[in-house]
């Protein structure tokens, strides 16, 4: 087992409940135009690549053109600015969690496909009282998960070896930039995705509650 010095967290479906507003927000851009809208599993699906691809899955087949995807883009965007925090919260013993890792000094993380302002404010929002070391989402010239990059960035910023890293996500784009970085892949199961699928993307561990995260520590 390795030893674990720090830690980089996914967002959505790993610290937070993001679900609820996500889909209320495109749903509204989706009924604007008279088209059908989705439940909350078709959006757990849909989650994951950035908000673009979010968009065009969300869209029927025929009407992805490059247009009509940019406004309902800028539609998305707008709705989730103002719904963000409607219905979002931190998972059950999200933040004990956080609060233990940070006083026994472990550098902890924020890496999202998310856009990189909603990330950060809504990191500030939900976790204002902790000290992270970077907190990044998705931003021109910075390429999204599961490209090690950004993870690398960090662990030398940080001066933690890749090999001293956890990755901890719901999606196989977080297990995929955990293996791709050299980190220490970790799969939560109680975010959007199947534990199927995080088992297929080699996860090295599945934990069903964040407190297993703690008994990773030496």
């Amino acid at each position: 087992m390795r030893e674990l010095k720090a830690f980089i967290f996914d967002l959505d479906g790993t610290l937070l409940d993001t679900i609820e507003d996500i889909k209320d927000s495109m749903n509204l851009v989706l009924e604007k135009r008279g088209f059908p809208v989705h439940n909350t599993e078709f959006y757990k699906e849909a989650v994951g690549e950035g908000t673009e691809k979010l968009v065009i899955d969300s869209l029927p087949e025929d009407k992805r053109d490059e247009k009509t995807v940019k406004e309902c883009l800028y539609e998305l965007k707008e709705n989730y600015s103002k719904m963000w925090a409607n219905k979002t919260s931190p998972y059950e013993g999200i933040p004990e969690i956080l609060n233990t890792l940070i006083n026994k000094g472990i550098i902890v993380s924020i890496l999202s496909n998310k856009d990189d302002k909603f990330t950060k404010a809504m990191v500030k929002y939900f976790f204002p009282d902790y000290n992270f070391a970077f907190v990044f989402g998705s931003r021109d010239g910075l390429p999204k998960k599961p490209s090690p990059e950004v993870p690398l960035y960090i662990a030398e910023k940080t001066g933690i070896l890749p090999e001293n890293y956890a990755f901890v996500g719901d999606s196989s784009f977080d297990i995929k930039t955990g293996k791709n970085a050299n980190m220490f892949s970790i799969g939560v199961s109680w975010g959007f995705k199947p534990i199927e699928t995080l088992v297929e993307s080699g996860a090295e561990l599945i934990v069903e509650t964040p407190d297993q995260i703690l008994a990773l520590l030496k």
